[in-house]
């Protein structure tokens, strides 16, 4: 179910997740802001909304996950990133999920001077920082972006708070969710530079005690998912044993097998 669906099917009381939703940078359907392990309206984990759900399995069949009576595998797909099965349904806690979002709170959004450029690429990088740490990053970030050359066009700051615990869980704590937006050219070397200044990004944060969401991996490099993910093997170990065949694969998953066995090397692109 998409989220705009969700909302009008609750009419008056859903009018609080409606304007929530105008500014939340959410995937499209409930399912798969779910797999993403999703930040809900009050910050905290959308899981913590979650009773159970549904899952297409590798054989194509249909299981139910009960969050108390199916934990292990519940924590797995929850933030699982898809890589364990399709989510087909989701069952809320709706009035848990209404009256987090009465107390939503919008991000706060810096925006560079400038109109947008029409043909260049926009590249979204997902950082935590300690709250107290957030303003050292931003400079970090816009002398990184004076650098290196780019336009950075926008930065997002959001409350997100310690919450529910899965497999990947990012929320060990109460973080600061800052959001950089980068325009690049389109060029192949643009390309190439992106990559760089999103894992230099990354690495600024990191340096702050900071970390990053898990669907964010596929951004940085081997040494940043070691500091900020150390269950990520024992997580792939049991996808492997729930899929020896590794049968269901996702851009995701590729990018961080890949990167699990073949560290990326250090590059630099001049202009």
């Amino acid at each position: 179910m998409r989220w705009s669906r969700l909302a009008a099917d609750l009419g008056p009381c859903g009018e609080p997740l409606a304007r929530w939703l105008q500014c939340a940078a959410l995937p499209a359907t409930v399912a798969q802001a779910v797999s993403a392990d999703a930040a809900g309206p009050d910050g905290a984990p959308l899981t913590a909304c979650v009773d159970a759900i549904a899952l297409v399995t590798l054989d194509g069949e249909l299981r139910r996950l009960d969050r108390e009576r199916h934990a292990d595998m519940f924590r797995l797909v929850v933030g699982g990133q898809g890589v364990f099965g399709l989510i087909y349904s989701v069952t809320l806690r709706v009035d848990a999920l209404l009256q987090a979002a009465e107390h939503a709170l919008p991000p706060l959004e810096i925006l560079a001077p400038g109109p947008a450029s029409t043909d260049a690429i926009a590249s979204e990088v997902e950082t935590l920082l300690p709250p107290d740490q957030v303003e050292s990053f931003q400079k970090a970030a816009h002398a990184l972006a004076f650098e290196r050359r780019v336009t950075l066009r926008r930065i997002a700051v959001c409350q997100l708070r310690q919450g529910a615990e899965t497999a990947l869980g990012w929320a060990t704590r109460n973080w600061a969710g800052v959001s950089v937006r980068l325009e690049t050219r389109a060029t192949l070397g643009a390309c190439v530079q992106t990559a760089e200044i999103c894992r230099a990004l990354h690495a600024e944060a990191i340096a702050r005690g900071g970390s990053f969401p898990a669907r964010a991996a596929r951004r940085v490099s081997r040494a940043q998912l070691d500091a900020c993910y150390p269950q990520l093997p024992a997580f792939l170990a049991e996808k492997r044993r729930y899929d020896p065949a590794e049968r269901l694969q996702n851009a995701w998953y590729r990018s961080v097998t890949a990167l699990m066995r073949h560290p990326v090397c250090d590059s630099r692109w001049t202009n």
